[in-house]
């Protein structure tokens, strides 16, 4: 396993260092473990949602393309949204 040195701010330090004195961490490197695979889920699921976006983007582009849309005016928005939260949880 990789040695690396690193330098943090002493507020941080002082979590750590509580975190490890409360025992639920054995030493700095555990806690900084655990923050990095804390880093790396966050990271994996906004690149998940990212690619979520792109998708329904794309989707809904081609839906505009082929005008398969309803058109509704500013005043009627909020009770056609209700509508479709109404259908989309009868679906469920």
């Amino acid at each position: 396993m990789a040695t690396h040195n690193i330098v943090v701010p002493n507020p941080m330090e002082q979590s750590i260092e509580a975190l490890v004195k409360s025992g639920r961490y054995q030493n700095f490197s555990e806690v900084v473990r655990a923050g990095l695979r804390m880093v790396l889920e966050h990271e994996a699921e906004e690149s998940a949602r990212l690619e979520a976006l792109r998708n329904a983007t794309s989707v809904g582009l081609m839906q505009l393309e082929a005008a398969e849309f309803d058109e509704v005016d500013a005043d009627q928005l909020g009770a056609y949204l209700d509508e479709l939260g109404q259908v989309a949880s009868k679906k469920e």
